[in-house]
This record gives structure tokens, C-alpha cells and sequence, in this order.
């Protein structure tokens, strides 16, 4: 049997995040975010979409390309648990892993047939970087993929941390109207790592070209600048 295994990278999705701070934790938290998935000339053809629209969902099978790390460990830590505690690196979602690949179920917003660059799939809650090479799309299919009774394992209990977030319409003025929802809702989850709680800091985010500097303090996040 072969060791490794060929693959092509199909298409690049292309969402506001240029870094890794701030994009969502898991695909589908923020349904507010839209990306574009543009494919590669060879992968172009509509007849390969044929039939996608059907569908409300997709999974993603994408590529950590910029996971530098040339090795793997049995363990990794969790940000969910802090950043301290170990647990084996196949119960995780963790990007440093033997194949780096990611999966990710987006909501299908709707197909673009006739662009410069063929077909693009218009989803909603990628978890993606921009220009996260694509290795494969499938449709999500709800009386299979669906596991409402599914066990959370060790993050059993561990709610999703969420803040308020206060950005002076005099600030919010300075993004586009057509981006202010997602970049609210992004916020709202609080882009920061679960172990930083420094109340002082000035953090920066990456957003569709904005620079968007803001402190946590007490549950609540405040925008103190963008910078466009």
C-alpha cells in the first residue's frame, strides 16, 4: 500500500480573514460571515456543480496551509481547556496533526454560474482563512450528518464564550454598511484566546481590510478604533 496519497487543491475560499485571530472557532458559529468559494481552472466546469443548488448545506474538506509545524505530537492542547491540559490529538480539532485537513459544514447562500472565474459557491459560516486552498465539497446531507443526541466528550459543558460588544455608531460608521452585521456577530464571540483575559490590553483583528482594535473587560468588548 502506498504511504502517501496524491491530492489537488480544487478552489480558494476567500472570507475577511487575513489572519488567524478572529476567524469563528468552529464552522456555522457565525452565519453572518460569507465567503466565496472560486475555483481552480481545471475545476471550472458547471457540470460539476450540477445539482448543488439543491442543497442548503456543504461540507468543506480543506487544506491548514498555514500550519508551519513539520512535525505532529500524540497530544495537543486545547484553547477550550485553557491551553493547558493535554488530550490526544485525534480528539481534537487541533490543526497540528499528522495530515493537516479541516472540515467545516457552511450554509450553501448560492451559486454565481457566469463569472470571469466559472462557477463560485457564495456559503455562509466558514471558519476559514482567506485563500484556504479547498480539497473537496460535498453536499451535507441532514437524515445522515445530523446527530442531535451526539456526545460532546470533554467539552461537554463548556459553553461557547460570549460577549457584549459596544462599538460608538461613530466608529461602526467607518465599515461598510454591507459588513457590519458579521463584523458585530464575530466580536460577539470574542476573538481573543480562552486563557488571555487581560482586562488592559489592546487587541488587534484582521477584518476585510480593517484594522479593528478593541479591549475586554467584564463580559463586555469595546471597539476603542478601526482603522480602514
Amino acid at each position: 500500500m502506498p504511504s502517501t496519497i496524491p491530492m489537488q487543491v480544487i478552489a480558494h475560499i476567500h472570507t475577511g480573514f487575513a489572519t488567524k485571530f478572529g476567524v469563528p472557532r468552529q464552522s456555522g458559529m457565525v452565519p453572518e460571515v460569507k465567503a466565496r468559494i472560486v475555483f481552480e481552472p481545471p475545476y471550472r466546469n458547471p457540470d460539476a456543480l450540477r445539482g448543488i443548488e439543491g442543497f442548503s448545506h456543504l461540507w468543506l474538506v480543506w487544506h491548514f496551509s498555514e500550519v508551519r509545524q513539520k512535525t505532529w505530537s500524540p497530544t495537543v492542547r486545547p484553547p477550550r481547556l485553557g491551553g493547558n491540559a493535554r488530550m490526544g490529538v485525534f480528539a481534537t480539532r487541533s490543526p497540528y496533526r499528522p495530515n493537516p485537513i479541516g472540515l467545516s459544514s457552511v450554509q450553501l447562500d448560492g451559486v454565481e454560474w457566469d463569472t470571469p472565474q466559472g462557477p463560485v459557491l457564495h456559503v455562509r459560516g466558514a471558519d476559514l482563512m482567506d485563500g484556504t486552498p479547498i480539497l473537496d465539497v460535498k453536499p451535507y446531507l441532514a437524515y445522515t450528518d445530523s446527530h442531535p443526541d451526539a456526545a460532546d466528550g470533554f467539552l461537554a459543558g463548556l459553553s461557547e464564550r460570549t460577549v457584549a460588544v459596544d462599538c460608538p455608531d461613530e466608529r461602526l460608521a467607518a465599515v461598510p454598511p454591507d459588513k457590519r452585521e458579521a463584523l458585530l456577530a464575530v466580536l460577539a464571540h470574542d476573538p481573543r484566546p480562552t486563557y488571555q483575559n487581560d482586562p488592559v490590553r489592546v487587541y488587534g483583528m484582521a477584518y476585510d481590510g480593517m484594522d479593528i482594535r478593541f479591549t475586554v473587560d467584564d463580559g463586555v468588548l469595546h471597539v476603542v478604533e478601526i482603522l480602514v
